[in-house]
């Protein structure tokens, strides 16, 4: 279930507990650089030294970590922080032309954006936005930059901290009386073809900076984009969870855009998967909040009680891990062989679409949790490190 013992790895080093998950697991598979599938080109851009307005303090930060996340995943990155109007429209052109024909294209940027009379606008640090009209002349349409992105063969993605409170937005005139005053945020958009795009907060409301290295849209983007075998849109839900846990639900972020069935991995695919095959019923792009179940007697969703195994690879094979789940609110694991994962057994709880755990023998000491969804015979489990799709045994 949640243990590999790292002396498969390296015999000195402590145990690497991976909670629920096969994340440990599947990076064993390939280095992760190596799980690009064809030619992948990402822009990365953190504006933060305004000249118009009070600087932002975490973006260059966030784009210089998400930069180097990207790398590790095989993208090929251009990293411009503090950017001019110019900076960002010579590079956009530059990531369209590599864009053409490429598996992948990304942009991230994080900084100022506002929406004005329904268009959204992302805004270089030269920008002054004396007036609505000025958004043409000194900033770049969000539209352009999904334009850029969309000519790959299996996946445009642009990805937007930039739902601050913008204090361009206070001191700007509008220059016709019929036309709306600048909302707070970015608005909605519908993206067409093989675009997702994600904002840190859903359109209409605003994300914040933090008082951190990163910004928490970035923070959680950083714990999650490298997890293995997670297909892209259930990262972004792992993302939107932890954001609304670091914000107290103050922020939600959201994600526009539909895909195929074709499911889509950042990270390298699942163990056992095969090109094109969902390893459960095909997510939506756009990620409404978990609908609420009703709530049981019991600590544990009668649907989860049972036995559930999965198989992970390791470096003699596969070795089969196996979690039963009884109702009273307990739980055993263990695994075949038994030197792949140590035994162990403790508590539980589970409703509602979220589940924790406490060890209490094999593992004392030690807790995980996150979020679960049945898809009849299959679980698909979210821990500390990842995703992993637990089949219900025959036991």
């Amino acid at each position: 279930m949640d243990l590999v013992q790292a002396s498969e790895i390296q015999m000195n080093r402590r145990e690497l507990v991976s909670g629920l998950t096969v994340a440990t697991a599947f990076a064993g598979l390939l280095p992760t650089g190596a799980a690009a599938d064809g030619k992948r080109v990402a822009l990365v851009i953190g504006n933060g030294a305004y000249r118009n307005v009070p600087t932002l303090l975490n973006p260059p930060n966030d784009a210089g970590d998400i930069a180097a996340a990207l790398k590790r995943l095989g993208f090929s990155v251009s990293l411009i922080t503090n950017a001019s109007f110019d900076d960002m429209r010579r590079g956009l052109i530059t990531l369209g032309r590599d864009a053409a024909g490429a598996d992948m294209a990304t942009v991230y940027f994080a900084g100022h954006g506002m929406e004005i009379s329904g268009e959204n606008w992302l805004i270089p640090i030269d920008a002054e936005l004396k007036r609505d009209t000025d958004a043409a002349n000194e900033a770049i349409g969000l539209q352009s930059v999904m334009l850029q992105v969309s000519n790959t063969t299996s996946l445009g993605l642009v990805i937007l901290d930039a739902c601050r409170n913008n204090p361009f937005a206070a001191k700007m005139n509008r220059s016709l009386a019929t036309r709306a005053a600048p909302n707070g945020g970015l608005g909605r958009i519908e993206p067409v073809g093989n675009v997702l795009v994600a904002y840190a907060a859903r359109d209409g409301t605003t994300a914040l900076d933090g008082d951190a290295r990163n910004s928490p849209f970035a923070a959680a983007l950083l714990r999650n984009i490298e997890a293995p075998g997670v297909e892209v849109t259930f990262m972004f839900r792992n993302v939107r969870d932890d954001v609304m846990e670091a914000t107290h639900n103050g922020q939600q972020p959201f994600v526009y855009g539909s895909l195929s069935r074709k499911a889509i991995y950042l990270a390298g695919r699942p163990s056992g998967g095969t090109d094109g095959a969902e390893p459960v019923a095909p997510l939506p792009a756009v990620v409404p909040p978990a609908p609420s179940r009703a709530p049981t007697s019991s600590t544990v969703d009668p649907a989860l009680v049972g036995t559930w195994e999965i198989m992970v690879p390791n470096g003699h094979g596969q070795s089969r891990w196996i979690w039963q789940i009884m109702g009273d609110g307990t739980y055993k694991f263990r695994a075949e062989p038994e030197r792949s994962a140590r035994s162990h057994e403790g508590t539980m709880t589970a409703a509602n679409g979220r589940w924790t755990l406490h060890a209490l023998r094999g593992l004392s000491g030690y807790s995980d949790g996150g979020a679960y969804e049945i898809h009849d015979t299959l679980a698909v489990i979210t821990g500390k490190l990842g995703t992993g799709a637990w089949r219900r045994s025959v036991e």
